[in-house]
């Protein structure tokens, strides 16, 4: 571990979405001490099948397959959705998961072509997909699209894209790892809202603050031949129950404050947003995710972070991008149990000082 890290890890207080308390192998075993576990054999029977039966009822599909990456659930289904047609692409988000976090996996391991459509800082457009100009295997939503403040389509627009792709063929899958914090935002069961999709990945580490694993979930056929891909890509492990337990865990604990923690992010965002020099993306934010804008440097507020997590023993973000302007940097916040580790108005206060502290360097 680099300094930063270390620090991170001493800090008391950590507002990143991806180390509240309930993450810890201490936490972990705590639920599983809790429940009435059925193991698992090579992926068949007990915890991994219940997680499997629960998450096609919740998507309204008739099967579902536990795997142990998102990474993988992905490439898989691309590559199924790819062999039933006449076509070798697949379309996305150019600031897509298949596209930046996979190593383009997707072409070297499947032979397939990625077409990346529309602009990286902003949503997929009806019009982005209707300059394409070739035959295309797939069409690949994300939702939220993280890297852009987790921003969502209305319904509409979702409504008409993937129509757009059904009406040429081509199947539509919904890389849904935060289909969980997106769901309030539309009002919709979260079956209605898969019901525009032929597959759908959900993941059950990120928001449900599970240890890993996630589920891809369609027809029977499709997930029959996603379990042989699964296989191939050496990803059934002799025993899963360990991730069910947690995802069963996120379910039934984690899922159901979603629409309570969007409340939370919009009044925070609302706070912040009355702040000098500081900005919200999207504004009001449209999942418990959001960037915050602020008028420093990335290099400035790295230091600022790490002087501010030795002085107050917080920690206040992991992810940060700069923006077109040199002087202001996207910081992400993602509200989850962590956020009880903070009082009101103390986030608008650590943002504050923050930014005071990148102008001293």
């Amino acid at each position: 571990m680099d300094e930063s890290d270390t620090l991170r890890a001493s800090c008391a207080r950590n507002l990143s979405q991806f180390a509240p308390r309930d993450r810890t192998p201490y936490a972990a075993v705590e639920r599983w001490r809790a429940t009435a576990i059925e193991g698992d054999m090579y992926g068949a029977g007990g915890a991994v099948q219940a997680v499997e039966e629960k998450v096609a009822r919740l998507l309204g599909k008739p099967a579902a397959v536990f795997m142990p990456t998102g990474t993988m659930a992905q490439q898989i289904a691309v590559r199924v959705h790819a062999d039933r047609r006449d076509a070798r692409t697949v379309a996305f988000h150019p600031s897509g998961h298949l596209e930046c976090h996979e190593e383009r996996a997707f072409e070297h391991l499947h032979r397939l072509r990625g077409c990346p459509v529309g602009a990286e800082d902003r949503l997929v457009e009806l019009a982005d997909l209707e300059a394409i100009d070739e035959p295309i295997a797939a069409l690949v939503l994300e939702l939220p699209q993280r890297m852009i403040g987790a921003q969502l389509p209305d319904w509409p627009d979702l409504v008409a894209q993937t129509g757009w792709a059904r009406e040429r063929g081509a199947a539509v899958h919904l890389d849904g790892a935060r289909l969980w914090e997106a769901q309030p935002f539309y009002g919709r069961p979260h079956a209605e809202i898969a019901d525009l999709f032929d597959t759908v990945y959900v993941s059950f580490y990120k928001g449900l603050a599970g240890i890993g694993g996630c589920v891809l979930a369609g027809p029977g056929d499709v997930i029959d031949e996603a379990r042989l891909w699964r296989t191939r890509h050496g990803g059934l492990m002799f025993s899963m129950w360990p991730y069910a337990v947690d995802a069963m865990h996120g379910l039934d604990v984690e899922m159901p404050a979603m629409a309570g923690r969007l409340g939370q992010a919009r009044v925070l965002a609302a706070d912040l947003a009355l702040a000098p020099g500081i900005g919200i993306q999207p504004d009001p934010p449209q999942t418990p995710i959001f960037n915050v804008l602020v008028d420093r440097s990335p290099l400035a507020l790295d230091i600022a972070r790490d002087r501010l997590a030795v002085e107050e023993d917080v920690w206040l973000y992991d992810r940060r991008w700069a923006t077109s302007a040199p002087d202001r940097t996207r910081i992400e916040i993602g509200l989850g149990r962590q956020i009880a580790d903070f009082a009101d108005g103390e986030i608008v206060r650590l943002v504050c000082r923050l930014r005071e502290l990148a102008d001293t360097g």
